[in-house]
């Protein structure tokens, strides 16, 4: 096999662009470098195609070297046929390298081995031949006490295992078959004691075809099996199944055509079905488990790249019952200002003390936003907030921000070392704080799964999902690129290049050597050589140093490029100050690009996204998003009425659905169906984590705390 041409095939690019991505992928670079600055090399592919390719080129590399162990066994078995050969060639799967390698592969004892032992295999292939000869007849010609064959009856039986396990053994009639079940197989799901109650009484008497059902409904059923409430099979018209197998096997209507009709029939009941059966499960579930995933990824990069509140003093606040609310004041760097513990919820109810301290925090500090955790006491936490703010003199705002994960962090050995003079559930404060001002920065810290805007992550293969949530959170921090004289260990080791150990040593060495000046000074970092600065240097910003392009996402490579453009259209390095911007592209245009990329040496892609750090200096990303939702007031779930038209943040996309915050501590659940008045076939189709969206209620239970919302006939953009 080809493995670039059939990248190309698959990904529908050109042969060149996957020749020289493979290429840079093999000399050690990381994704987020080759899509940020090698777009001439790739045509532009995006870090998420990148990262697709690259976790295919990895598969066709390890089929084709099973391929080459597969083929070196069967040779050296003295097995190997032209007609092998080619199906191993042709063969795009694991699964099917492995069924053409079943009938040669070393096996444990099992009813046909056994018969081959007592010398069957010719009585079975006379059988096969299906001839009008008695096998009766024959098999009288293999009794032998000795090796255990005492009557004609016992070598037939013995003849007909060994067919059996040739049929199961054939791997065309297994890839038929997973065809069939694949198309027009059925699970089922029945309950294990349909009197129990549990969440899977939808699915204590179910069925659904294999091709229609959806993720998480497989899922679903996984886990109800798993936690031994539910027994899930997988159901194909047997009469089909049989049909199937004797079209190719059953040649005659004789006495051994009849045999080799019982032995088709035994292969398919005791060998083929069941591990078909446990092939299509695993196929669906892997397939489920990438569609999770895949939702999983796309949830926590809108969550991480959701607008920071930026430039506030803001005070975190932790809610509580017994214990208290924890109070942290940080400011527009995320310093902690002061912090203090109050009494505003049940059982203590100090609510007009409570008012008080904030109230001088408030002033001393002049907070302008409070950030509320949506844990324990939140509701009661909010509504004393909404309550202290209409009876401030000056304006102040408050958003009620995920708590997941920040237990996680709080107890952590990072949060401990970055606050060893703070307990648990102040560093629980801080978090929340920090996640409102920058949800990238603070969630970086925290075990992605434990973020909490996913479906079933707990089910999913530990090592794929954490694979590809790092690669979700590398793609964000080095999109938006951090400040390498302020950013924590955790936010620099995402960064392209830098291995953990590095991101230590550059902390070590700016508290040793006081902040870089630029970014050259990166190459005195222990450990930290010239590809680690290749790779990262373009994503490390250095605020106020000596060099302006040290704080863009313009890379050491290309400033050669963008001095000479500079100075064509007739600025200077000390005109790009942070805040100020030049404006060059009239000049680029009027020139027009393709002939100053060629005037400058430089490629037209890596030219333009020169032009555009220029011009914007500096620039985060996420600024150019709709900011998040921020409040003064409050409701209950017991205000709400059907028909009420409210203002909401996306806070979960799943499968069926999303969950929308619409400020009554309670997330309300806009079903796919409600979503648009068009068909549509995923949520992410239409909403993404952290949107603001208009709804309308449709239903509220408040004893089971459920909200329906409905977006049909809104007007959500």
């Amino acid at each position: 096999m080809d493995i670039n041409e059939q990248l190309a095939a698959e990904f529908k690019i050109r042969r060149e662009q996957v020749d020289n991505t493979v290429n840079l992928i093999d000399d050690g670079n990381t994704i987020p470098f080759i899509a940020r600055y090698r777009k001439e090399a790739t045509g532009a592919l995006d870090d998420q195609l990148l990262r697709e390719l690259g976790e295919r080129l990895a598969y066709l590399r390890n089929l084709e070297q099973r391929k080459n162990e597969v083929s070196e066994s069967i040779e050296a078995g003295g097995n190997m046929t032209d007609e092998i050969a080619q199906s191993l060639q042709k063969a795009l799967t694991l699964a099917e390298v492995e069924d053409i390698y079943r009938p040669f592969k070393p096996k444990r004892k099992t009813r046909a081995t056994v018969a081959k032992d007592k010398g069957l295999q010719p009585l079975a292939d006379f059988i096969m031949e299906q001839t009008l000869s008695s096998p009766a007849l024959e098999a009288e010609k293999y009794i032998d006490e000795e090796k255990g064959v005492t009557s004609a009856e016992e070598a037939i039986q013995g003849a007909m295992d060994i067919i059996a396990e040739t049929v199961s053994d054939d791997p065309a009639i297994r890839k038929l078959l997973a065809e069939m079940y694949t198309a027009r197989g059925v699970i089922v799901s029945q309950a294990v004691d349909a009197e129990k109650e549990s969440v899977y009484t939808n699915y204590y008497d179910y069925s659904e075809g294999v091709a229609k059902i959806p993720p998480h409904r497989v899922l679903a059923m996984d886990r109800g099996e798993r936690e031994g409430l539910l027994k899930v099979s997988v159901q194909l018209d047997e009469e089909d199944a049989l049909k199937a197998i004797n079209r190719e096997y059953v040649k005659a209507k004789n006495e051994c055509g009849n045999l080799v009709k019982d032995a088709v029939s035994d292969a398919y009941t005791r060998l083929i079905h069941p591990s078909v059966e446990r092939r299509i499960r695993s196929e669906l579930t892997e397939k489920s488990c990438k569609s999770a995933i895949d939702v999983f990824k796309d949830n926590l990069f809108q969550l991480l790249m959701q607008p920071p509140v930026k430039n506030t003093v803001t005070l975190g606040l932790d809610p509580a019952y017994r214990t208290g609310c924890k109070i942290a004041v940080i400011d527009e760097t995320g310093k902690v200002l002061d912090t203090t513990v109050v009494y505003p919820t049940p059982p203590q109810n100090k609510i007009a003390e409570a008012k008080a301290k904030l109230k001088q925090l408030i002033t001393k500090h002049n907070v302008t936003t409070i950030a509320i955790g949506n844990g324990t006491a939140s509701h009661e936490s909010e509504c004393f907030v909404a309550e202290l703010i209409k009876e401030l003199d000056k304006p102040v705002s408050y958003m009620v921000v995920s708590e997941a994960g920040a237990s996680v962090y709080s107890a952590s050995k990072l949060a401990a070392e970055e606050f060893p003079q703070f307990d648990v559930s102040l560093r629980s404060a801080v978090s929340i704080a920090r996640r409102l001002q920058d949800p990238l920065a603070e969630l970086v810290k925290i075990d992605p799964k434990a973020i909490g805007v996913g479906q079933y992550q707990h089910d999913m293969p530990k090592n794929q999902l954490s694979e590809a949530l790092g690669g979700v959170l590398e793609n964000c921090v080095n999109s938006v690129g951090v400040d390498v004289n302020t950013a924590s260990c955790s936010l620099l080791g995402y960064i392209a290049g830098i291995s953990g150990t590095v991101a230590k040593n550059i902390v070590a060495y700016r508290e040793e050597n006081g902040a870089f000046r630029d970014r050259k000074e990166l190459l005195k970092v222990s450990k930290l050589g010239k590809k680690a600065y290749e790779q990262c240097a373009g994503f490390l910003r250095v605020h106020g140093g000596k060099n302006p392009l040290d704080d863009t996402a313009v890379h050491p490579e290309s400033y050669e490029y963008a001095e000479k453009l500079l100075d064509i259209c007739g600025f200077k390095l000390a005109d790009l100050k942070k805040g100020s911007s030049v404006v060059i592209s009239e000049t680029v245009k009027t020139m027009g690009i393709k002939t100053l990329a060629g005037q400058l040496g430089v490629g037209e892609m890596t030219l333009s996204d020169i032009v555009s750090e220029l011009e914007k200096p500096g620039r985060d990303p996420r600024d150019e998003l709709p900011p998040p939702l921020l409040r003064t007031d409050v409701m209950d779930i017991n205000s709400l009425k059907a028909g009420m038209e409210l203002k909401g943040t996306v806070r979960n996309v799943i499968d069926f659905g999303v969950f929308v915050d619409i400020g009554v501590h309670q997330d309300g659940l806009v079903h796919i169906s409600q979503l648009s008045d068009r068909y549509v076939k995923h949520p992410l189709d239409v909403v993404k984590v952290g949107d603001i969206v208009n709804v309308r209620v449709m239903d509220v239970d408040v004893k089971k705390k459920r909200i329906s919302l409905t977006m049909k006939g809104l007007n959500n953009g």
